[in-house]
């Protein structure tokens, strides 16, 4: 889109917003990759007394492509695709019993459900 009003005061104004539309659309350094979003995925952590769910958002991503692995403090997500490459170490609320994981993906949307863990364990004496 061109504005043909040569003595227009907003020319510089709308030639601005013209320049970052072009970069926004065409990932000329806007901190936007090939995928057509930002380089810092999305990721929403929600806790109660009996399980941690972690929910991410990743647009254009296979579920073949996705790779997670929990140590029950931390959890790993890795992508890799043509466009792109992800790797994000998530330090969890709290310890959780990374043997109970369970994880889906539906239409970009990786959900991914652990119990917590016992605080400590009980000491008993001989």
């Amino acid at each position: 889109m061109r504005r043909d009003d040569r003595d227009d005061p907003f020319d510089d104004f709308f030639s601005e917003i013209e320049r970052m539309m072009d970069d926004m659309m065409h990932g000329t350094d806007g901190g936007y990759d090939d995928a057509g979003f930002g380089s810092d995925t999305h990721l929403d952590v929600q806790e109660t007394d009996e399980e941690v769910r972690i929910i991410g958002d990743f647009p254009g991503v296979e579920k073949d492509d996705l790779s997670l692995k929990c140590d029950g403090r931390t959890l790993t997500i890795s992508a890799v695709t043509d466009t792109r490459e992800y790797d994000e170490r998530l330090e969890l609320p709290c310890r959780v019993d990374e043997r109970s994981g369970s994880a889906s993906y539906n239409n970009g949307v990786l959900e991914v459900t652990f119990e917590r863990a016992e605080e400590s364990a009980n000491i008993g004496f001989e």
